[in-house]
């Protein structure tokens, strides 16, 4: 297994922030940088979205673990390779701590991800700092 993760602290209750990430999934909310998402159903555990990254083709997730202000993940297969990418959120003094997550499993996880990992989450950082800004802009109605 390849893992990467990338954490940040915001002010906003986790709400806000939950409201946030769940807009860019349904595809309600997009911003720079940010992948195109078409949601097939309800924002709900089993439902499948189309994630089109920034330049690249489309690919089709399956949401797998959802508990509302809490924890979003989906996932992604293919050739014998799952890429598992998870939000999670975490109440904190003075705010929320916000976390996101790649890990890539799979029998070629360890000759792929090295190659393929920092690719896909090597913008965490700018793409979490730019989805906070749009959720104080919702919370706070900018």
């Amino acid at each position: 297994m390849w893992t990467n993760e990338y954490t940040a602290i915001s002010q906003l209750p986790a709400a806000a922030i939950w409201n946030a990430l769940k807009a860019v999934h349904e595809g309600r909310l997009t911003y720079e940088g940010c992948d195109h998402f078409v949601l097939h159903g309800p924002f709900a555990k089993g439902s499948r979205v189309s994630v089109t990254p920034v330049g690249q083709d489309t690919f089709e997730s399956t949401i797998v673990d959802l508990v509302e202000n809490v924890t979003y993940a989906d996932q992604t297969m293919f050739e014998g390779t799952t890429l598992l990418f998870r939000h999670t959120l975490t109440s904190v003094e003075g705010g929320t701590q916000v976390t996101h997550r790649l890990e890539i499993s799979g029998p070629s996880a360890a000759e792929v991800g090295p190659e393929l990992g920092p690719q896909i989450s090597g913008d965490f950082d700018v793409t979490m700092a730019r989805m906070l800004e749009k959720a104080e802009e919702l919370a706070y109605g900018r």
